[in-house]
């Protein structure tokens, strides 16, 4: 694969290098009260558009397909929105000890209160061969729960007092648009079917505006400082987590008494493991409105992202071989012994 051919399929990692620079030369465009007017055309406009977009994508007649599948969602969803994050919060107990920079450990916890996403965890279960239609529904399932345990873990802790009403504005901003998009999609699915639109590219274009706003206020202002040594300690634990929790749900799903299929054990994988940074930048912007370390809160989401996309892939081949093999040997067992000739 050519340099070029390279960047245009990574072009939304180096969008994310670019946008971050920009706000670095030129933080005064992005900053509330600036130029682009992000407390309006980000806050309400932004935000909206990438929770539309992303649920005008979603085929619903495939997440019906997958809904009797009640025991893999109850694991999913059980392990995403309720055991990662418990994991993430005991672990940054014994991490607040450390010198690590307190506004990237809270971002880590956000990280764990995030839903799955509906695309990468979708594509690496599709490039595996594993129960896409599973994988479709939790994704989605998982991205429409409107997550809001940080208001359990944050709240509670007096770490984000305003957040209750925050809270409140993300509901007033998402609930009407998830009616009107299945009311517009229900008018408009041929046309949608017909035409393909690009859904990924037009939110993820959306998603490097608001990241750009977002770090445009980091630079903006002088009292935020991000040290090296607590930005690469949270590099290794993101890959550490991803990784321990992928062989942990390998685990159990794949025990005896599970009656999970090799390819139903491909889906847990990836989609209670893997989260949303398109619809995690935009919780965390309104979630944590006017909060001065917003950027250091999204520095461990946006880590995150590429370091699953990354690990996923590299993993493809070996899960793919594991799940064929498990495969043939379950056909082998199932299949009648012939008879013993006498």
């Amino acid at each position: 694969m050519g340099l070029l051919e390279r960047l245009r399929k990574e072009w939304f990692i180096l969008g994310i290098v670019l946008v971050i620079a920009a706000a670095r030369l030129e933080p005064a465009v992005g900053v509330k009260g600036g130029p682009l007017k992000p407390e309006i055309t980000i806050t309400y406009i932004a935000v909206s558009a990438i929770f539309f977009n992303s649920g005008l994508s979603l085929k619903t007649e495939e997440l019906t397909s997958a809904l009797m599948h009640v025991k893999l969602h109850l694991f999913v969803q059980i392990f995403t929105l309720v055991f990662f994050p418990t994991a993430i919060w005991l672990f940054l107990q014994l991490l607040s000890i450390t010198p690590i920079n307190e506004w990237l450990l809270k971002g880590l916890q956000t990280v764990g209160c995030m839903p799955p996403p509906v695309s990468s965890a979708v594509i690496l279960t599709k490039a595996v061969g594993g129960n896409e239609a599973a994988a479709i529904f939790n994704s989605a399932f998982g991205s429409f729960l409107l997550d809001l345990k940080s208001e359990c873990k944050f709240g509670h802790h007096q770490l984000f007092p305003d957040l209750p009403s925050n809270i409140l504005k993300y509901g007033i901003v998402i609930t009407p648009l998830l009616l009107l998009l299945f009311i517009v999609r229900r008018y408009i699915k041929d046309w949608l079917e017909r035409k393909k639109p690009p859904f990924g590219t037009i939110s993820s274009c959306v998603l490097l505006m608001i990241i750009y706003t977002t770090f445009c206020d980091t630079f903006a202002n002088p009292n935020i400082d991000l040290d090296k040594f607590s930005l690469i300690v949270i590099v290794f634990i993101i890959f550490s987590v991803q990784m321990s929790f992928m062989f942990l749900t390998f685990l159990f799903s794949t025990r005896n008494n599970s009656s999970f299929t090799p390819a139903d054990t491909v889906a847990i994988i990836f989609c209670s493991t893997h989260k949303s940074l398109t619809l995690g930048i935009p919780m965390l912007k309104i979630v944590f409105a006017g909060y001065e370390h917003l950027s250091l809160i999204s520095v461990p989401l946006l880590i995150y992202h590429p370091a699953q996309i990354l690990l996923g892939s590299l993993l493809v081949p070996t899960i793919k071989s594991w799940m064929v093999s498990r495969q043939k040997a379950l056909k082998l067992t199932r299949q009648p012994k012939a008879p013993v000739k006498v």
